[in-house]
């Protein structure tokens, strides 16, 4: 008894600091997956702790549930227009880049640490798949945005690439060990069961858990634990029929996560919380099973591994995948450059453990140090990264503080809105608002007195506003009582913004540019028509010189362009004209007694 009193302590201690150890580091812009990694490793075998945790079987059992956690979290929070806009590309990176990045990385494994081509492959299948949810959590800390298509890649890709990792995995497990038992059919029956398999079995989980939700009449507190239960429930069930249950359970949270049901807001908020708490003791878990005094001998081959992953695999794989998507030499070196390895090389790493691989230790240690470094490297720029290549999405607005109550019949919800003091709702007052037909305004607070709607003169900031409508609806009136967007210093919304229902030929007539359409076409039709797709917020389209910018969607239509009236120039030179803006809002020293002089450049202008 005294045993498990202090490991109910500890584990209970090791959740506490790591959401303080993530608070500070978040101040610092550490990647927080990193601090929980490191926490692990201080509370493991070489550090303070002293905890001896090597059972590799719980490792795997309780990384795969997390994994399944956190996947079906991802496809939760992913709109079906962020999966439509980046299907393609995310697609062709989750299984041919994947592939192209094993086979690149375990040539170089091979040529590095002296082994048969099979136990490289192996050694590239595992640290194949990349993990965004740490580049994505950084972005938002910081308060930036990355432009709408590079930003849906990277998260429609994160969610369906470890199917294709886990597969290659197994597959080169069973070629280190049974060689001769494996043919060309057979790996490629092998490959269709599970990406069929498992989308199928995904598609049809995530149907049946909406129509439950909607038909059983359980407590509220009931419905998140049926849709995290159902979660595991299809995640098991694809393995154990041979598919990939990783695609299966991100496939149906993101049907859940995208079809109406009665518990939508009491599910998400549930399973942000379970999925924060899913990747805090899956880190701290792998953290206390790496041993930092065995990876000496490692150091040194696997950073070299790294090395080749960070700038040679997976660079190859994004320009070769991305190829036909018509994505800029930007975007394309940052979705190169942000492929950050996580938690799913780790856990994969055990698999050769489990299986008694010759060598498996080794190849454990190299996956432990690639995410390190990855971690280190990757995640420490993805930032600064995005602002150097200019792939900053305009801002936008922030969200008001926002109750949110499921009316039980699903046709609708209940919100309560504060008023932010630098609301539009705040500076217009509510007679001049646009408020949709669908919306319903019931009930307003002023000065802690409950006032009737219809005999409010204004809004003030901390007003309480209870309205009912639908999500679409609430959607915009979060814009009306949310904090207005601030601009950036690096302009990504232009100079100034116009309308995208303008007349493109009136604009190109003012900005001297040629549309070639027809008369009646709008600025949104014109930059469709550009890309030649539905465009994304942040994407840039350059006329003359001049660059046109998508600064706010509604739907999957542009409804605000912004207007660059110095653009870089493109490719490397402008990437030598950001890196010199950067150096130039860098503060300078004053000499004592002098004046700061002021640059050459902006002494030209």
């Amino acid at each position: 008894m005294e045993a498990i009193n202090e490991a109910i302590f500890l584990a209970g201690l090791l959740l506490l600091l790591s959401i303080l150890a993530g608070r500070v580091s978040s101040r610092l812009g550490a990647p927080l997956l990193l601090v929980f990694l490191g926490l692990g490793m201080l509370a493991g075998e070489d550090g303070p702790g002293n905890i001896q945790f090597h059972d590799f079987h719980m490792a795997y059992l309780m990384g795969s549930m997390a994994l399944a956690v956190i996947l079906f979290d991802g496809g939760l929070r992913t709109p079906a227009e962020t999966f439509k806009l980046a299907r393609g590309p995310a697609f062709s990176l989750a299984t041919l880049g994947v592939l192209v990045t094993a086979v690149g990385t375990g040539a170089l494994a091979s040529f590095l640490l002296g082994l048969g081509w099979a136990e490289g492959f192996l050694v590239g299948a595992i640290i194949a798949s990349t993990d965004a949810a740490a580049v994505f959590f950084l972005l938002n800390l910081r308060g930036m945005a990355l432009r709408g298509r590079v930003s849906a890649t990277l998260e429609v890709e994160s969610g369906l690439n470890d199917p294709m990792a886990v597969l290659l995995t197994v597959l080169a497990v069973e070629m280190v060990m049974t060689p001769a038992g494996l043919s060309l059919p057979m790996l490629a029956l092998e490959f269709l069961q599970q990406l069929i398999g498992g989308a199928a079995l995904g598609l049809a989980g995530g149907f049946l858990l909406v129509w439950l939700v909607n038909r059983l009449d359980l407590a509220d507190g009931l419905y998140p634990i049926l849709a995290v239960s159902f979660s595991l429930f299809i995640f098991g069930g694809a393995q154990a029929a041979g598919a990939s249950g990783f695609l299966a359970v991100y496939l149906a949270g993101f049907i859940l996560g995208n079809r109406r049901h009665k518990a939508d807001r009491l599910i998400r908020r549930f399973h942000d919380g379970l999925a924060w708490l899913a990747q805090i003791g899956l880190f701290v878990m792998l953290g206390l099973l790496v041993t930092p005094s065995r990876l000496e001998p490692y150091l040194l081959p696997g950073g070299l591994v790294a090395v080749g992953l960070m700038l040679l695999a997976r660079p190859l794989a994004v320009f070769l995948c991305l190829a036909p998507f018509r994505f800029t030499l930007t975007e394309r070196i940052y979705v190169s450059w942000v492929g950050l390895r996580g938690a799913v090389p780790i856990v994969l790493a055990t698999i050769p453990v489990l299986a008694g691989v010759p060598g498996a230790d080794a190849y454990f240690a190299v996956a432990f140090v690639v995410v390190l470094l990855s971690l280190l490297i990757q995640g420490w720029t993805v930032g600064p990264a995005a602002r150097l290549l200019g792939l900053l999405a305009p801002p936008q607005p922030d969200p008001p503080s926002r109750a949110d109550v499921d009316l039980p019949d699903g046709s609708g919800q209940l919100a309560v809105f504060t008023v932010a003091r630098d609301s539009e709702a705040a500076l217009r007052g509510r007679g001049r608002l646009l408020i949709p037909e669908s919306v319903q305004l019931l009930a307003l607070i002023q000065n802690g007195r409950p006032v009737r709607p219809e005999d409010a003169v204004g809004l003030q900031p901390g007003d309480t506003v209870l309205a009912m409508g639908d999500q679409e609806a609430l959607a915009v009136m979060d814009r009306l009582f949310g904090r207005r967007a601030k601009a950036l210093q690096e302009r990504p919304a232009g100079d100034f913004q116009i309308q995208a229902d303008m007349p493109a030929a009136a604009v190109g007539g003012m900005y001297g540019f040629e549309t070639g359409g027809e008369s009646r076409d709008t600025l949104a039709d014109y930059i469709r028509q550009r890309l030649g797709r539905t465009p994304a917020l942040g994407d840039r389209v350059r006329v003359g010189e001049i660059d046109l910018i998508v600064a706010a969607m509604e739907g999957d239509h542009a409804s605000l362009i912004g207007i660059d009236l110095t653009p870089p120039t493109g490719g490397l030179d402008a990437l030598r004209g950001r890196w010199r803006e950067m150096r130039r809002r860098l503060p300078r020293r004053r000499s004592r007694g002098r004046p700061p002089e002021k640059p050459a450049a902006d002494a030209a202008e």
